[in-house]
């Protein structure tokens, strides 16, 4: 049977301090001492077999690297290592006995030791230096942050309660005793009077954090804000008049105005911000904030119009990212106007849009409006319509009017969607224009038979036919499926035809050609197929399927040599080929000769040669 015993033994008992317990006859017992002799380093426990002669051994149950206990032959248990509760806080093994063979007289005893805790660990900083910050406007009592420090000893014990206390406060301006920290929750609070950032922007203290007997000096830094306690104020209230072309570019700068704020510079408290309040409704500005020098640039955000707008009183407001405190409000001297004079400028025609859209069925007679546009010129003058891109010819505009007619018969299989350009020109002035896109989307009628998919003219069937044949085909339509529903009709063209052919429809699209029996002539074979789209109202038409019946040869149509057009038969090529040797032999001797010629005119030339010389008697 496996007894189990619980031990509690000091961490600070650590080389060979012993423990002890007793095995009994027939059960196992365990005797505590209540004291540990620190001079023999026992643990209170002791393992012994009620006959003499056991052999006692303890089994690494946790297979820890280093086992920490150790076993005599009178059954006394020592600790071999030191024990370190913040390392490991419980031990596991077993005790065994056994005879001199080495069986074992019991079961194994289960044995657990519990290290108790002592205050051996000081208090630690939660950081090198934990940084808080405060408002300048906080009133006294006002949390500044919550300072917590750790120990690692047994927590909830009175070894590891702390206490905190503020040793030090740099600089002592403008007085000392500024701040206070709650003696064991750790709360940093304001002491006396509220902090200005003009006396001193951070402050350092020393926190003393202690346990029953250890000591530590921690480090707090206290940044203090600014608040946003100063408005934007304008160098100048009225920057004057200004006047500009209505065509003045898009991003262009065309005034700079300045506001200053006393707050903390580069923060939210004394960044500026401008806005325009009033004199600009359709939003042709816009301001900019350089970040650096609070500047704000105004540019041009959308074109100006003098037709529209030709004087605006415009006002700006320079306020802070940030809010203001409660008793702070903005006054006049956030804001600053000018005002702006807008001059005509001769401009183009303009389009409400940029692209007019119009849909016509494609059968619409010539003649027929398809669409409308208008422009309007910002001086008033009469303007003038033209078309341009009209590659088809298909459209017509009426210059005063603006609107469109078909000028040619319309057709969607061409084109499904027709673009063109209009022009608009202002009569008089400059002449100046501007374009438009005009779209006219094709509504699909039904103007279409039905035709093959594909090319036909491969079809054969070998001569004699053994049994009756068939061939399959399919069939399409060049208007929207809408039109025909993939849901054609077939039927052969001539009645004289159907006691030798029959067509059978497999499904909307595709249908079979089949013979009525086997004695074709080798020839070719036009079958007529009438073809109809059941549309509204149904096209019908007549396509021809070429058959071919002739001899085959593993599978393909055979002819001879000679029946082919185009290949010489074996007595024209034996005559091609004696005609090309003739020709070469020809070439050859012309050759032959010129160098001969070639060769006595380079002896004359020359009559030092030996060649050349007569000959002596």
């Amino acid at each position: 049977m496996l007894q189990t015993w619980m031990i509690q033994l000091l961490p600070m008992a650590s080389f060979f301090t012993k423990l002890s317990s007793s095995f009994p006859q027939s059960t196992m017992l365990c005797t505590f001492r209540s004291t540990i002799k620190l001079g023999q380093y026992r643990l209170p426990k002791k393992v012994q077999w009620n006959d003499p002669g056991a052999h006692y051994s303890l089994i690494n149950k946790e297979k820890l690297p280093k086992f920490p206990f150790s076993i005599d032959q009178e059954g006394n248990i020592y600790v071999t290592q030191p024990l370190d509760r913040e390392e490991k806080d419980s031990h596991v093994f077993f005790a065994t006995a056994k005879d001199e063979n080495g069986r074992p007289l019991a079961f194994p005893v289960d044995i657990h030791v519990k290290v108790i805790d002592i205050n051996d660990n000081p208090p630690t900083c939660p950081s090198k230096v934990t940084v808080f910050e405060v408002q300048e406007n906080e009133i006294v009592g006002s949390s500044i942050g919550f300072f917590t420090a750790h120990d690692m000893d047994e927590a909830n014990t009175a070894n590891s309660i702390l206490k905190y206390r503020l040793a030090d406060q740099t600089p002592k301006v403008p007085s000392d005793g500024l701040f206070l920290i709650q003696e064991y929750e750790g709360k940093v609070q304001l002491g006396k009077q509220s902090l200005k950032k003009q006396d001193n922007p951070q402050y350092n203290l020393t926190v003393e954090v202690s346990d029953k007997d250890f000591k530590t000096l921690c480090f707090v830094q206290v940044n203090v804000i600014d608040i946003n306690d100063q408005i934007p104020i304008f160098e100048v209230s009225d920057y004057g008049n200004m006047t500009l072309p209505e065509d003045t570019a898009i991003g262009s700068t065309i005034l700079v105005i300045q506001a200053t704020d006393a707050d903390e510079p580069f923060t939210g408290s004394s960044k500026i911000l401008y806005k325009i309040v009033q004199g600009d409704a359709e939003g042709r500005l816009e301001v900019t904030t350089d970040p650096q020098t609070n500047a704000g640039y105004v540019k041009i955000k959308k074109p100006l119009d003098f037709e529209t707008e030709p004087v605006s009183s415009i006002v700006f407001q320079a306020e802070n990212p940030e809010p203001l405190v409660s008793n702070v409000k903005y006054n006049a001297s956030s804001f600053a106007s000018f005002k702006l004079f807008v001059t005509d400028v001769n401009e183009a025609p303009v389009f409400p849009q940029l692209i007019f859209q119009a849909k016509v069925s494609e059968d619409a007679a010539v003649g027929t409006k398809v669409g409308n546009v208008t422009a309007r010129d910002p001086e008033g003058l009469p303007v003038s319509y033209s078309l341009s891109g009209d590659k088809r010819g298909w459209l017509k505009i009426d210059s005063v009017t603006g609107e469109i007619f078909s000028a040619a018969p319309l057709d969607r299989e061409t084109e499904s969607l027709y673009r063109v350009r209009v022009v608009a020109t202002e009569i008089g002035g400059s002449s100046l224009s501007s374009t438009a896109d005009f779209h006219l989307a094709l509504m699909d009628v039904n103007d279409n038979p039905p035709r093959l998919a594909k090319d036909y003219t491969g079809l054969f069937f070998c001569h004699p036919l053994s049994t009756t044949e068939s061939l399959i085909f399919e069939v399409t339509d060049d208007d929207q499926q809408s039109f025909w529903r993939s849901q054609f009709t077939f039927a052969l063209g001539r009645e004289s035809l159907q006691n030798d052919w029959e067509v059978s429809k497999i499904n909307g699209t595709h249908a079979r050609l089949s013979t009525k029996h086997t004695s074709f002539e080798e020839r070719v074979y036009e079958i007529p197929i009438l073809l109809n789209d059941r549309g509204q109202p149904p096209m019908e038409g007549t396509v021809f399927l070429p058959v071919t019946f002739c001899k085959c040869v593993e599978g393909s149509c055979f002819r001879p040599a000679g029946s082919h057009d185009g290949i010489p038969t074996v007595g024209m090529a034996v005559g091609i080929l004696l005609t090309t040797f003739l020709v070469i032999g020809i070439i050859l001797a012309v050759v032959f000769i010129r160098m001969k010629k070639d060769e006595g005119k380079d002896n004359i030339e020359n009559p030092q040669s030996p060649e050349a010389r007569p000959l002596r008697s």
